[in-house]
């Protein structure tokens, strides 16, 4: 399955079609998510034949950058339950409070889209997300416990990586070299986690150091 490696790029396929398709909206991003979700997933989410509800989305994603546009864009979300569009709204949402180091705020709207997407996949992609916050937020229990509510396989490489970020965080470096050889084992040209990897005994060292 074709995934995008990094919010940013998931967030800007999202807007790139929505200002390319106008009124289209859903058929563009179903097009443009494709390899991400899997099409039947996505068509799983459309809502057809309301256009107050597709017209309320396109205000609250063309103002999401404005100064009250992640409160209307929850309020939104809020509102419109588990729709396709309220759950692709709180992900953007997520991702515009992340940038702005609002960690709790992505935490919200990312246990959010977990809770409210009627597809497995997509709410799978919130929880790896909500884990990386998570952990990033220092509960490390909480992020390892919402990874193991992952179940879509298209995922595995994914969550292995951010547990192996989590091992790093709570220093146990034999389980984070394991989680890291696991993604490597089915992505072997993943530059970021070859990294990663390479630190571990650095990293490992310093701690070894600071005990003694």
């Amino acid at each position: 399955m074709e995934r995008y490696e990094t919010e940013e790029q998931q967030v800007e396929a999202i807007k790139g079609f929505w200002k390319e398709n106008g009124t289209a909206i859903l058929v563009g991003i179903g097009i443009g998510l494709a390899g991400l979700f899997g099409w039947q997933q996505y068509n799983d989410m459309v809502i057809e034949g309301k256009e107050t509800q597709s017209m309320a989305f396109q205000s609250v994603l063309e103002g999401i950058d404005s100064e009250n546009g992640l409160t209307e864009a929850e309020a939104f979300a809020k509102e419109n339950g588990d729709s396709g569009y309220a759950v692709l709204t709180s992900l953007i949402s997520a991702q515009k409070a992340a940038e702005k180091n609002d960690f709790e705020g992505a935490k919200m709207h990312l246990a959010m889209a977990a809770s409210n997407s009627p597809s497995e996949a997509i709410a799978d992609l919130a929880k790896v997300r909500l884990a990386r916050i998570e952990n990033q937020l220092g509960n490390t229990a909480a992020a390892l416990a919402t990874l193991d509510t992952v179940v879509s396989a298209s995922y595995n490489d994914q969550v292995q990586e951010v547990k192996g970020d989590i091992y790093v965080a709570t220093k146990e470096f034999d389980k984070a070299k394991v989680a890291y050889d696991a993604v490597l084992a089915e992505q072997p040209q993943n530059r970021v986690v070859e990294m990663k990897l390479s630190n571990l005994n650095y990293a490992a060292t310093e701690v070894a150091g600071a005990t003694q």
